[in-house]
């Protein structure tokens, strides 16, 4: 099947699934591509937990932070809702920062990561980035802000309206009714940059090594395996990655390293038109795609 009629089968099986998104799977050593829609900004959620474990292990490289230092976490500290974490904790604890890396990366603990970005603001994460030449991403706000949407006004058996809203409320532009799904506002991205990062991440670049080995770690730590993990993790591949859910957005970026050598980034970020906060199947159909694009690559 040619690379043309493949794109199109796949758009089409996203749209009847009522998906529409940014997918690039690159080959990380030849620099070959494919992908639907690749250049197109979208909000990338909790995704901007990578540039911010960046920022702050290059400030532990550099001696600015202890990784050792413990700092108390209050509960209650803001009204972010999380499954897990120390969103769920009841009474303050005391944590390292090597340790809240590990939460708010590979748990995604909003709380966690709320509390290293009170150490490294999003202006500074953003700069971090522009100095190791990573470019087309946007970082404008901590997580507390991201959560702050239609659905925490909702009692829990309503917050399918708050999606409806997401679905319907854009403008034109990839604008949006809803700050946090506006690019010109929100924490922003397209499929190329973040695979432009995780190429940063995984081949030589000028982000230092220890960091990006220690980055690498912790996406491979990563628990929330439910949406492409299971379709690019065998006994003969490894897959590290990180998640991005925000009210009808879903996403996911991440490395499969193969057993012969072979390493693909892959992202993938999409917006629902179905008002429901459970779509397994949705979730599985980005992954079938996504693999889809790899196979291709594989098979060129």
């Amino acid at each position: 099947m040619s690379a043309e009629a493949l794109l199109r089968e796949l758009r089409s099986e996203l749209d009847d699934a009522g998906l529409s998104g940014a997918f690039l799977v690159r080959d990380l050593h030849s620099g070959d591509e494919i992908g639907i829609d690749p250049d197109v900004e979208f909000p990338i959620a909790s995704l901007v937990k990578i540039p911010l474990a960046i920022a702050t292990l290059d400030r532990i490289r550099t001696g600015d932070l202890d990784g050792s230092t413990r700092l108390v976490v209050q509960p209650g500290r803001s009204t972010i809702r999380g499954p897990m974490g120390l969103t769920k904790f009841h009474h303050p604890v005391e944590i390292a920062i090597d340790d809240l890396l590990y939460l708010s990366t590979s748990v995604s603990d909003n709380t966690a990561a709320d509390t290293l970005f009170d150490l490294t603001p999003p202006a500074d994460v953003a700069a971090s980035l522009r100095e190791f030449g990573v470019n087309g991403i946007t970082v404008r706000h901590t997580l507390r802000d991201l959560v702050e949407t239609p659905a925490e006004r909702f009692d829990p058996d309503d917050v399918h309206l708050a999606h409806s809203l997401a679905i319907g409320a854009g403008t034109a532009g990839r604008g949006h009714h809803i700050a946090q799904l506006d690019v010109t506002r929100a924490n922003s991205g397209s499929a190329r940059s973040v695979v432009d990062l995780l190429q940063a991440l995984w081949t030589p670049s000028s982000i230092p090594a220890e960091v990006a080995d220690r980055v690498r770690m912790l996406m491979g730590e990563n628990v929330l395996r439910h949406r492409l993990a299971p379709d690019f993790t065998s006994d003969a591949s490894t897959w590290s990655s990180k998640t991005g859910t925000l009210l009808n957005l879903r996403h996911e970026a991440g490395v499969v390293e193969h057993a012969d050598g072979q390493t693909f980034g892959v992202a993938v970020l999409t917006e629902s038109r179905v008002p429901a906060i459970s779509q397994p199947g949705a979730e599985a159909l980005m992954a079938h795609v996504a693999k889809r694009l790899r196979d291709y690559l594989r098979s060129t």
